[in-house]
């Protein structure tokens, strides 16, 4: 939000960490560095932004043109955000009327993005409760399987291992005005 005599503020929840003011932090992808000036919510001043606070920050020198929504915010020092521009990740088929093969381009909401992501590479077919293989190079996956699909976004997206940052690295398929598939990175 651009706010009056303050300037740029934008919005997002806490997923993992804390968010102070001082602190330089880096949005992606849309690879913006600026310093945090002060963290607040629901209007009140905060020390410091926590795990599942939704927090808005004043931050200097950034346009509300630069940022949007779906952006990821991290310190710029500490494993900051990147941008994706591929990633595999473990897709399982809930609800698809036909089969699923490679170069399908749903939409992934991962987060508060969303973002057409091509199946560029179906990688195998898994079991859904062991993991264990079950096909290497599958040509199709259909509703009920599991598979590990390379993905690759249709513009710049950012998004992080499940085992390291479970909130960044889960996502919904959705086509057809449902959901498709859930999948983890």
């Amino acid at each position: 939000y651009k706010i009056g005599g303050i300037g740029t503020v934008p919005v997002g929840r806490v997923e993992t960490g804390t968010i102070k003011a001082g602190m330089v932090v880096v949005f992606a992808p849309a690879n913006v560095t600026t310093e945090v000036k002060s963290v607040e919510m629901h209007h009140e001043q905060l020390e410091a932004g926590l795990p599942g606070d939704n927090v808005g920050f004043n931050v200097k020198n950034v346009s509300v043109k630069d940022i949007r929504r779906g952006n990821v915010c991290g310190d710029s020092k500490s494993d900051p955000p990147q941008e994706a521009a591929s990633f595999n990740a473990q897709v399982i088929v809930l609800n698809h009327p036909g089969q699923i093969g490679a170069g399908y381009s749903p939409v992934l909401d991962c987060h508060t993005a969303h973002i057409a992501c091509k199946f560029s590479e179906l990688l195998e077919k898994i079991d859904r409760r062991t993991g264990k293989v079950i096909e290497a190079s599958p040509k199709f996956v259909k509703s009920g399987d599991a598979a590990i699909v390379k993905m690759v976004p249709s513009k710049p997206m950012c998004v992080e291992s499940f085992n390291e940052y479970p909130p960044l690295g889960r996502f919904a398929v959705r086509d057809m005005r449902q959901t498709v598939a859930v999948g983890v990175i």
